[in-house]
């Protein structure tokens, strides 16, 4: 039950989880929810839909009026202003027959949905539509663990299994194999991966791990990718290589059909895993990081994300800006230097893990060291390597590395990263609502690259009087840098801010050829811009498809840009 007396789906077995869940979109509204309809449908055709959808998926399974607070942005910045995105209604499906009956009904009616997943893209909109109106498709209960194989560590799951589900069913079923998981466990294996999410294990780049897709198209249809289109194939979720176009790629970050099962390879149980950390004083520093540990991905001497965070990141995990500098404006540098030495933290803190046999992880440690003596002697003796291993030839237990050292890196699921929201909250208790967005660019891994563009979103933040509150995940040839802001959505002049340092850290971005890898509903068309080639022709080549496979545009209509030719009209006119 809500705040309000309204009866909501339970999402989540873990109380833990479900009582977060609630606690997140909860009573948390500055204004009460609007009534919309689907753009172009009577109030007497979606009420005869609505009808439909009861019969399809059950009456408790379909969600209106006021019963549809967990299908908005809790971190919205415009709902005081009255430009929240609102769905129409909300619909779960439990079934392959019962999704294809919801689509059957949509297309008869022409109702744009929605499809997410958990709904837990937060930041980027969570389960709001891009397009107001659209039915919410929520698939959480489409939660069956296909199989789990440890022999070839793999996994095929359909959509409402969460980070958490996976581990645990592993767990349970004592597999050998360390599944890759984000930050917060809650979210969906699926839909992270087809939203080009990561993790931190050497399967971190989940959608580089993707191996055998199932999609339902608009019409109902079900198609599947690679050795999984054949039937009863042994190799369904053992090669990438397929006969023909390889069609995985069109399902990312998508809008062309809806991914029921996806099967994506995990990390085999290793015999020992090293936690490794090091830290550097100052803010110039990060050109140093960047060179060094760039040629380390590149040889492969680093297999997997190094993870880099700024003191200002690890400062929300420790408490509220207000107990810390409890004054307006960034945080001064000498400030911040006390912090660091308070907290024994660098200005930039990076952490990875290496994986396998214990004397080659040693090895791979002992070479790290060589070379950052010799790149920062200065800084060298903060290189720390802390290693775990089985004994007597027997696979590492994840659950035995101890915090600080596991969590995460070892594939363990939490919540953990949860208070940073709280960061720019006032001091009183339970005073504000915590929220963050941010804008998060692919940059060159060049040291030279990297410092010039920290310099310049450090600029951008204090301007409107935010820190630089960020990290970066190291690839080997580019790095993903998340620029969080992070602010109290109570308060106007925050969420001002917000968009302000949004669109300059964009227009800063598009200087130099940077685009976000993925994005917030409400900067989905600015963003897609960018990609401005021989007049957008990539966008062009997109919608033809769209246009074909979707001819009434019902699925997720303008996600990423991309808009069927029903409601080209609504894209942002930049």
């Amino acid at each position: 039950m809500g705040s309000s007396g309204l009866k909501y789906p339970v999402r989540y077995e873990d109380p833990e989880y479900q009582e977060q869940h609630s606690s997140l979109f909860l009573g948390k509204l500055l204004r009460p929810l609007e009534e919309v309809l689907p753009p172009g449908v009577t109030q007497q055709d979606f009420d005869l839909a609505i009808s439909e959808f009861e019969k399809a998926v059950g009456k408790e399974h379909v969600s209106l009026g006021a019963s549809l607070e967990e299908y908005v942005d809790p971190y919205e910045l415009w709902e005081n202003e009255g430009k929240r995105k609102m769905p129409s209604g909300a619909v779960r499906p439990a079934s392959m027959d019962e999704l294809r009956g919801v689509l059957s009904i949509a297309n008869k009616f022409g109702i744009p949905v929605w499809t997410f997943s958990r709904g837990k893209n937060l930041g980027y909109g969570g389960p709001a539509p891009r397009l107001n109106g659209s039915l919410a498709l929520d698939l959480h209960r489409m939660n069956k663990i296909i199989e789990v194989n440890d022999k070839f560590s793999y996994a095929v799951v359909e959509p409402g299994v969460t980070f958490t589900d996976l581990y645990d069913y592993c767990v349970k079923n004592k597999l050998r194999v360390w599944p890759s998981v984000p930050s917060l466990g809650w979210g969906s294996v699926v839909g992270n991966t087809v939203d080009r999410g990561t993790g931190f294990t050497p399967t971190a780049t989940h959608h580089q791990h993707i191996c055998g897709v199932e999609v339902m198209l608009a019409d109902g249809d079900v198609v599947r990718s690679g050795q999984f289109a054949i039937s009863n194939s042994p190799s369904a979720h053992l090669s990438k290589f397929t006969f023909g176009p390889s069609i995985e790629g069109l399902f990312l970050q998508s809008n062309l059909g809806i991914v029921t099962k996806l099967g994506i390879w995990l990390h085999p149980q290793p015999a020992a895993y090293m936690s490794c950390s090091w830290d550097m004083p100052n803010f110039e520093d990060v050109e140093l990081i960047v060179e060094v540990f760039g040629a380390l991905r590149r040889d492969g001497l680093l297999p997997n994300t190094v993870y880099v965070s700024n003191i200002v990141e690890w400062l929300g995990m420790t408490g509220k800006r207000a107990e810390l500098w409890p004054h307006e404006g960034p945080i001064p540098d000498w400030r911040l230097k006390e912090l660091q030495k308070q907290l024994d933290f660098g200005y930039w803190n990076i952490k990875f893990g290496l994986y396998g046999a214990k004397e080659v992880v040693q090895a791979h440690f002992n070479e790290l060291k060589r070379i950052i003596t010799k790149e920062a002697p200065a800084s060298a003796h903060r290189l720390q390597g802390h290693i775990f291993s089985g004994e007597n030839d027997v696979l590492l237990e994840a659950t035995s590395i101890p915090d600080p050292h596991g969590g995460f890196f070892v594939g363990v699921p939490s919540l953990w990263s949860l208070p940073m929201v709280k960061y720019r909250l006032p001091k009183e208790d339970g005073a504000g609502i915590g929220a963050h967005a941010d804008y998060s660019p692919i940059i060159p891994s060049s040291g030279k690259a990297v410092l010039e563009w920290v310099t310049t979103a450090r600029k951008v933040c204090e301007a409107q009087g935010f820190d630089l509150f960020c990290d970066f995940f190291m690839h080997e040839r580019h790095v993903i840098f998340v620029n969080m802001m992070v602010f109290d959505k109570t308060n106007p002049d925050h969420r001002r801010s917000v968009d302000t340092i949004f669109r300059n850290l964009y227009k800063e971005g598009r200087k130099r050829g940077f685009s976000k890898y993925r994005s917030h509903i409400n900067y989905m068309d600015l963003v897609a811009d960018s990609y401005d080639f021989n007049d957008h022709a990539y966008r062009r080549f997109v919608e033809r498809i769209k246009d074909t496979l979707d001819p009434q545009g019902i699925l997720s209509p303008g996600k990423q840009g991309i808009w069927p030719a029903k409601y080209r009209k609504f894209r942002e006119r930049l």
